[in-house]
């Protein structure tokens, strides 16, 4: 039997500060060791003062994950010594005392599995290590402490998983719940970050740290298993031990012993009293909680009878539902929904990409209804859309600019059959005999009119004019 569970830490980025100074949380950017003050890097006489809406953003997220989150929470020390963090101590929560983590025992569904959530902790972020040299015998390490002090919640599951492929496809749900809630930014290097205990069947439990991406983690998933599966074949003991994934090699080497919360010797951090968090509060956050992906996806399909798939992608992606709802109305909802999954996504398929983007919201309005009302064919709109992204010119300019316009006449379609059908006489005679074959002269017709005719028509007209 297999059990993994998960340490998942995100970083609270859209928040101004760190967790307990007032340095800025967004580090990226700025030169190594400036984002820092006597706070964050534990100088004597410092003070933490604890940030506000961290508490708020952490509780939604509690929310979100249908935890139960407690009347009162409180943090304590958690006491070790490693180069990135400079107090030699962590700032964090920890059941001791009964329930006082932002939240606890809360639950997500993957693919019709439950996944338990043991708790959920609010806690700084450590400084970075960074590794420079060509050789283990030249590498030197070099600490970076701006990242020290960011606001992280570390989500802890329960061993509820079965395989690796359960644990990717919950990261890409919390990963998209997250954003979602406007309360992380996934996407930005190091701001969500995945940890896992495995064991199997007799056998004790291993960590594995030091993992870089979703991807590399299902990977170090699977070589762990085998692994261990392989030791007890030969009844050789597992033992509980913390391992680092070696992504050159594509392995898990060990790196410890596995430490015990004893170990740790948490306490109350003094200088941060209890807090207690309002029944009045937890009822504002939770009305102002945005719309939950479930929720929205129900509601594209129930509303403007957008297919299962499209509502799916539409929903779980934060910039584009959000693109959607500004840009739809009820005549032109599904066409909106249909250019922004099938063209869109791959003009603007990465940060830069949208962060470089011209469209607006306008642009999709505009187009959606160019297209219901005939004046655009769905061939050429994604010319006309991808010129937008580029230049951010209006849809009408470009449709003339570009000659778009969709042809519509009757008697100009006709024209362009006859001379399809004189230079394709071959492709006719088989049109006669295999009436499915047709299309191929259809797309002839679109070609010639630069995928300006009304495709509906010219099928019409070609059947008509070839009688079958």
């Amino acid at each position: 039997m297999t059990k993994i569970g998960l340490e998942i830490h995100c970083q609270l980025t859209k928040l101004e500060s760190k967790l307990f100074c007032s340095c800025k949380a967004d580090y990226r950017g700025f030169e190594p060791n400036t984002n820092i003050c006597p706070v964050c890097v534990g100088l004597p006489g410092s003070l933490p003062r604890l940030n506000k809406k961290a508490i708020e953003k952490a509780t939604v997220i509690a929310m979100a994950l249908n935890c139960q989150t407690p009347p009162k929470i409180a943090f304590f020390r958690k006491n070790y010594f490693y180069p990135d963090l400079p107090k030699n101590f962590q700032i964090t929560q920890l059941n001791i005392y009964g329930p006082t983590s932002i939240g606890q025992e809360g639950k997500i569904s993957v693919e019709g599995k439950e996944i338990r959530i043991r708790r959920i902790q609010l806690e700084e972020d450590p400084g970075r290590l960074i590794y420079e040299g060509s050789s283990e015998r030249t590498q030197i390490t070099l600490v970076d402490y701006n990242r020290a002090g960011t606001p992280l919640v570390e989500i802890v599951t329960e061993p509820d998983f079965e395989n690796p492929k359960q644990v990717r496809l919950f990261l890409n749900i919390l990963s998209d719940l997250l954003e979602n809630l406007g309360v992380s930014d996934p996407s930005l290097e190091g701001a969500m970050r995945a940890d896992a205990n495995v064991s199997i069947e007799g056998g004790s439990k291993v960590e594995i740290k030091n993992i870089n991406s979703f991807y590399d983690l299902e990977k170090a998933l699977q070589f762990e298993l085998t692994r261990q599966q392989s030791l007890a074949e030969r009844k050789i003991e597992i033992i509980q031990e913390t391992r680092h994934w070696d992504d050159r090699r594509k392995i898990t080497i060990s790196a410890r012993s596995k430490e015990g919360e004893e170990d740790y010797r948490y306490f109350l951090e003094g200088d941060i009293p209890w807090v207690m968090i309002a029944p009045q509060v937890v009822s504002r956050l939770k009305k102002d909680m945005p719309e939950s992906i479930s929720s929205k996806r129900e509601r594209y399909i129930k509303n403007f009878d957008i297919p299962t798939q499209v509502a799916d992608v539409l929903s779980s992606d934060k910039f584009y539902s959000d693109l959607f709802e500004q840009a739809h109305s009820e005549k032109n909802a599904k066409e909106v929904a249909n250019l922004i999954t099938t063209d869109l996504m791959g003009f603007v398929d990465t940060k830069e990409k949208r962060k470089e983007s011209k469209l607006n919201a306008k642009h999709l309005s505009d187009l959606a209804n160019s297209i219901i009302e005939n004046k655009i064919t769905r061939n050429s709109s994604k010319t006309v859309l991808q010129t937008i992204v580029k230049t951010g010119k209006s849809v009408p300019q470009i449709i003339s600019e570009l000659d778009l316009g969709h042809v519509s006449d009757e008697k100009e379609i006709t024209m362009v059959i006859d001379e399809v059908i004189k230079e394709e006489s071959k492709a006719v005679d088989e049109a006669k005999q295999k009436p499915e074959t047709i299309n191929y002269l259809v797309g002839k017709v679109m070609k010639k009119t630069k995928g300006k005719a009304d495709a509906t028509l010219t099928l019409e007209l070609l059947k008509k004019r070839l009688n079958c």
